[in-house]
């Protein structure tokens, strides 16, 4: 199993640096493998199959509806700013994406604009 878990966090790491995202440390969040940002995780790896991602509640109920197959919600994140992600079920791409959505809203606020600055260079 923790090999699994350690393939995942992995991935993670790849498609953060691939992503460009600054000021990313290793952690753990609540015991698991978590990737920060300002001391705050956007991503964590929960176990072999899952991976937990921060969202604002809007974005959270848009992505459940959208790819239900792929995001999915336990009675533990209900109400939180966490979703739940089928590791093996997303893409690269999707996952790079989510990856930036996470960061950018954990990121300290003089960060995030200085990312957002970045990429539209």
């Amino acid at each position: 199993m923790a090999c699994h878990v350690d393939a995942i966090f992995e991935r993670l790491k790849r498609l953060a640096a691939e992503a460009g995202l600054p000021d990313v440390d290793e952690s753990t969040s609540y015991g698991n493998l978590a990737r920060k940002v300002g001391g705050r995780s956007f991503v964590a790896v929960k176990n072999a199959e899952t991976i937990v991602i921060s969202i604002s509640l809007d974005d959270k109920d848009h992505l459940l509806e959208m790819a239900p197959d792929v995001y999915f919600q336990t009675d533990h994140y209900v109400g939180w700013l966490h979703l739940p992600v089928r590791a093996a079920v997303i893409g690269d791409e999707e996952l790079r994406l989510r990856l930036i959505g996470a960061w950018l809203f954990r990121a300290p606020k003089k960060l995030a604009a200085g990312f957002k600055d970045q990429a539209r260079s």
